[in-house]
């Protein structure tokens, strides 16, 4: 065992320890030198938090046995997978949490008579994509973040540019291996454990932790259209005219599920970005050419690597790996609750009007729906089925965050929220610690069920966040 980050002993870390058994790289504690960098790794630097230990298991069995360390301790616990949680809930979200990383959970195997594929828990998006397209050139639907792991990814909803063609990423998750409250190694899925597997398809931070996915894929598309469109300007009121147009594209009930998009906002233009997964003559077929506000950029490209790395560009010009301070609001939208002419022209007066505290910000509109919608918002936790559009407000302090940027992007979702008649909600995926009915606004009619498996499969709240499911939760409970 290394003497150092060896902690004075309590009966947690003789516990942990026990678990460990010498091997290096096991478990740390605060007083390591290389703690708050190699072990915690705070995401958003603005959101201090120190665990109590980190852990990094080898096998579903330290799982297990970890877990029981904390219970016999009293000891909250949350997974950390790739560890993006805009307000560091991988880590707990508040002192003195247990994290159990997932790190070492890489096992992959792709079964060739179902084109299933078994995906460790700790697997980042980017390995996913690269491991899918040397086992059979399969692909699923994700987002584009690279180093976003499928841990929270495929258990909060998982949206990415394909969505609207194929679903959430956790659509596609048709059993897992899951370790529960009690330290019990078990498979949930619609046949086992259903109610426990309903949960973790959308809250799954609340109720265990899986060590494992077992998810459909597809064939990767041959050619896809990618279409970018800049454009700098003077003021954000330019935009008045080309949002609208982009909004009213999105809203078509008959949009062709194969085109997935964003509008991005910054402070010197926008991006438009948009996917088609087909053709260049289906693209002009579809009819979209027309109606998306006019660029000059689109490029056929018939390589799916190719694709995702395009993708993978396009994010990080708004959100990378690198550790930031930063503040992060958002809002999701149903057909009848999208921006309204005088909403949109009140938002970018906003927009050009208010002192921003940085020079980097974004704010970020993305299409979804489609396949999304076909499943019905009882059949798993993520309650987000009904919207066609979500929006993402970004301030990114350098070196430090400054309250006029929290300000800055508190004050656009009140912009839109205070020309909206009805309560906007928030897809989970998009963390916000503001908001003040967290549980309600991430999984609204699904919540009271959600409040149900939490008092059967974890009634002392063990796997606890600042804003995940509590046990016998109901809407009315979170509104009173």
């Amino acid at each position: 065992m290394s003497v150092m980050g060896q902690s004075p002993s309590t009966a947690l870390s003789d516990c942990l320890n026990a678990v460990c058994n010498g091997r290096d790289n096991c478990v740390a504690y605060p007083d390591n030198p290389l703690y708050q960098v190699s072990w915690v790794n705070r995401y958003n630097l603005d959101f201090p938090v120190t665990p109590v230990a980190v852990t990094r298991p080898g096998s579903a069995q330290d799982v297990s046995d970890f877990i029981k360390c904390a219970v016999a301790n009293n000891v909250k616990v949350q997974p950390k997978s790739g560890g993006h949680s805009y307000a560091n809930y991988g880590l707990g979200g508040t002192d003195g949490e247990l994290v159990i990383d997932l790190v070492n959970f890489q096992n992959f195997s792709m079964d060739t008579t179902t084109w299933h594929a078994t995906i460790g828990g700790g697997t980042k998006l980017s390995d996913v994509t690269s491991r899918l397209h040397d086992n059979g050139k399969r692909a699923i639907a994700h987002g584009t973040c690279p180093g976003v792991g499928i841990g929270g990814h495929a258990t909060i909803g998982g949206l990415g540019p394909s969505s609207r063609m194929w679903g959430s990423c956790l659509d596609h998750v048709i059993e897992v291996e899951v370790v529960t409250a009690d330290g019990t190694i078990q498979r949930a899925s619609e046949t086992e454990n259903s109610d426990l597997f309903f949960a973790l398809k959308g809250a799954g931070a609340g109720f265990g932790i899986i060590t494992e996915f077992v998810v459909k894929t597809h064939p990767e598309p041959g050619d896809v259209v990618q279409y970018s469109y800049s454009l700098s300007l003077d003021t954000h009121k330019d935009l008045i005219g080309v949002f609208q147009k982009w909004q009213d594209l999105i809203s078509d009930p008959n949009l062709d599920r194969r085109f997935g998009t964003e509008f991005v906002m910054y402070e010197l233009g926008v991006i438009i970005t948009a996917t088609f997964y087909g053709t260049e003559d289906e693209w002009k077929a579809s009819g979209i050419p027309d109606k998306i506000p006019a660029g000059n950029v689109s490029v056929v490209i018939d390589n799916w690597l190719g694709v995702i790395a395009q993708q993978a560009e396009d994010a990080a010009l708004y959100l990378s790996d690198i550790r930031s301070a930063f503040t992060a609001r958002s809002l999701a939208f149903r057909p009848d609750e999208i921006l309204s002419l005088d909403t949109i022209t009140k938002l970018m007066t906003y927009l050009d009007d208010t002192d921003r505290g940085t020079l980097i910000w974004f704010l970020i509109f993305d299409a979804t729906g489609g396949a999304i919608s076909d499943i019905p918002m009882n059949a798993t936790a993520y309650s987000h089925r009904d919207k066609i559009m979500f929006c993402q407000g970004y301030g990114i302090g350098i070196p430090t965050l400054t309250q006029s940027t929290k300000d800055f992007v508190t004050g656009i979702i009140n912009t839109i929220q205070g020309n909206t008649v009805q309560t906007l909600t928030t897809y989970p995926g998009y963390v916000d610690p503001a908001l003040q009915d967290p549980q309600v606004s991430y999984w609204g009619p699904n919540l009271d069920t959600l409040g149900q498996i939490k008092s059967k499969w974890d009634p002392n709240d063990l796997f606890h966040n600042p804003q995940s499911v509590r046990p016998g939760e109901t809407v009315s409970d979170s509104e009173g």
